[in-house]
C-alpha cells in the first residue's frame, strides 16, 4: 500500500497498531437467506503509544463473508502491512481531526479496517477506557432502543424466538425472511399482528435481497396487509431501475442495506438516493467504511428526507460498543439494530447490557478481555 504519508504536525502523536484474528462461535445456527452461520471470523486491533502510557486502544475489523468489500483471503496479511505504515503517521490530539486523518488514508478497499482503525485510535486518545467520542450512551448511561432480531429456522425455533423477544419487553421486532416457506413467515407475522397492533409492536422484515424481481411486488402486497414498518433490501443489489419501481409502488416502505456497500464516492451515493428514493437506509459502519463515511450517508439521507437507523454487522462486543457510541452521538429517533451482543458463546465480556428492548452501557460490569488484549 502506498499513499500514507507522515504528517508534519508539531503537536501530534505516533502509535503502534497491531491486528489479530478472533473466531466468534454462535450459540445457535443463525439462519439467513445467504445460508446458516455457525461462526464469525473477526479481527481485533490494538493501538499503543508513548503519548498515552499505560493505555491501549481497541477496535474491530469484521468483514462479512460474501458481502464485505474487504472479504478477501489476504485480509490479515494486507492489514498487517497497512498498519505497519500507520506507525509512521502523526495523529493530532483532536478526535475529529483524527477521523479526518484516517479518512485521508487510501483504505477504500478495506472499509472494515478503516472503522477498526478509527475506533482503536479514538479509544487510545480517550485513555483506553473503551470510549470513542463524547456521547450520552457512555457518558450518561442513556440507553438506546433496539429491535429484537428473529433468525430463520423451523417454525418452532422462530416462534420461540418471537415469544422470548416479546416477553423481554421489545416493542420492535425484526424478522429475517426469504429463505424458507414464505407462507410460514407470513403466518408467524400474522400471529404477532393478531395479538399486538402496529402501535404496540413495530414489525420489520429483512429479505437480504432474497426476492426475485418478478415476485417481489406480490410478496410485498401480502406483507402490506400486516402493517409492516419496513422491509430491508427486498431484491438483490445492483438493479437500481427495478428497485426504484419497487420503492415507488410497494405498500411496505423499503430500506436499503446491501445496496450501499461498495459505494464510496459522494456523487454516486447521491445518484443512488435520487434515483431509487428509498424510505430508509440501514447503516453498517463496518461495511460502509467507518464513522465519517457513515456520517456522509446520513447527511445525504436527511437532505433527501430519507430515514435511517444503524445496525451492527455481527461484530464482537468491541465493535458493537463502538457502533453504539457512534449511534448515540447522532441522537437516533428510531430503534436501532444493535442487539447482536448475545449471539456468541465466546463473546468478549463487556458492560453492554440489554433490558426491556434497550441497549445500555453499565460501567460497573467492566470488560473481560483476553490476556493478549490486556496491557502487559
Amino acid at each position: 500500500m502506498t499513499g500514507i504519508k507522515k504528517a508534519m504536525m508539531a503537536d501530534g502523536f505516533t502509535m503502534r497498531a497491531t491486528i489479530r484474528p478472533y473466531t466468534l462461535d454462535f450459540t445457535f445456527d443463525a439462519g439467513t437467506s445467504r445460508g446458516v452461520l455457525r461462526e464469525k471470523q473477526t479481527f481485533i486491533l490494538r493501538t499503543d503509544s508513548s503519548a498515552f502510557p499505560g493505555s491501549c486502544g481497541l477496535g474491530e475489523a469484521g468483514p462479512l463473508k460474501g458481502l464485505s468489500v474487504d472479504d478477501r483471503p489476504d485480509f490479515l496479511q494486507r492489514s498487517q502491512e497497512i498498519l505497519e505504515e500507520v506507525g509512521d503517521v502523526e495523529f493530532p490530539f483532536d478526535p475529529e481531526k483524527i477521523l479526518q486523518k484516517i479518512s485521508e488514508m487510501p483504505l477504500e478497499e478495506f472499509p472494515s479496517l478503516r472503522f477498526g482503525l478509527e475506533t482503536a485510535t479514538l479509544d487510545l486518545f480517550y485513555g483506553g477506557k473503551r470510549k470513542l467520542l463524547p456521547n450520552p450512551f457512555y457518558d450518561l448511561g442513556k440507553p438506546i432502543p433496539i429491535n429484537g432480531l428473529i433468525w430463520m429456522g423451523d417454525r418452532t425455533f422462530m416462534k420461540k424466538q418471537i415469544d422470548q423477544k416479546l416477553g423481554q419487553g421489545y416493542d420492535c421486532i425484526k424478522m429475517k425472511i426469504g429463505a424458507i416457506d414464505f407462507d410460514l413467515e407470513l403466518t408467524l407475522l400474522e400471529e404477532i399482528r393478531n395479538n399486538y397492533s402496529d402501535e404496540e409492536i413495530t414489525l420489520r422484515v429483512d429479505a437480504n435481497g432474497a426476492f426475485g424481481a418478478n415476485e417481489a411486488m406480490d410478496k410485498l402486497e401480502r406483507l402490506g396487509r400486516l402493517g409492516i414498518h419496513s422491509i430491508e433490501q427486498p431484491i438483490a443489489p445492483g438493479n437500481w431501475e427495478q428497485l426504484e419501481k419497487i420503492c415507488r409502488e410497494s405498500p411496505v416502505p423499503v430500506a436499503l442495506d446491501e445496496e450501499l456497500i461498495g459505494i464510496t464516492e459522494r456523487k454516486q451515493k447521491k445518484a443512488l438516493l435520487d434515483q431509487v428514493r428509498p424510505s430508509f437506509l440501514i447503516l453498517k459502519p463496518t461495511l460502509l467504511g467507518g464513522i465519517l463515511a457513515t456520517r456522509d450517508w446520513i447527511q445525504l439521507a436527511e437532505q433527501a428526507g430519507i430515514g435511517w437507523w444503524m445496525t451492527s454487522a455481527l461484530e464482537s462486543n468491541i465493535g458493537l460498543n463502538a457502533i453504539a457510541q457512534f449511534t448515540s452521538t447522532l441522537h437516533p429517533k428510531l430503534p436501532q439494530g444493535l442487539g447482536t451482543g448475545t449471539l456468541y458463546q465466546n463473546n468478549i465480556g463487556s458492560p453492554l447490557h440489554i433490558t426491556s428492548g434497550k441497549l445500555s452501557y453499565e460501567p460497573q460490569k467492566g470488560w473481560s478481555l483476553p490476556e493478549w488484549l490486556k496491557m502487559g
